[in-house]
């Protein structure tokens, strides 16, 4: 026999696991040597991990041989709006050391190397 308690457990405990992490979702990059991408971050294991879904250079859209390529890699949570993982970088085929900070509907997205010291960053706008 079930006591209350035990149904009420259960129902708060799908519920918790249904509910999508605000990270995912598509996103707008900033233009990177004048082209811009849609990339589409989802859960990947434990993780996140975000796929170049559209291509842009110079407002237009076109297909890149990067579409359907992970740029955002292994992204795990670690509180509070941040992740940390690895980034791929197309216009120089590079992976760096990856962090997110996350305010709302944006991301700010830095690749670093050296150990954190030198980073390059960019802001990202969630598009849905």
């Amino acid at each position: 026999m079930r006591t209350p308690f035990a149904a009420t457990a259960a129902v708060v405990l799908l519920a918790t696991a249904a509910q999508a992490d605000p990270l995912e979702g598509t996103w707008q990059t900033e233009p990177d040597d004048g082209a811009y991408a849609h990339v589409e971050i989802a859960p990947c294991g434990a993780n996140f991990c975000g796929t170049i879904e559209r291509t842009f250079k110079d407002g237009a859209e076109y297909t890149s041989p990067n579409q359907g390529k992970t740029l955002v890699i292994d992204m795990a949570p670690k509180g509070d709006g941040n992740y940390q993982g690895k980034v791929w970088r197309p216009s120089n085929d590079k992976i760096y050391l990856g962090k997110i900070s996350l305010t709302g509907d944006s991301m700010r997205l830095s690749g670093c190397v050296a150990g954190g010291l030198i980073c390059s960053k960019q802001t990202w706008a969630r598009l849905k």
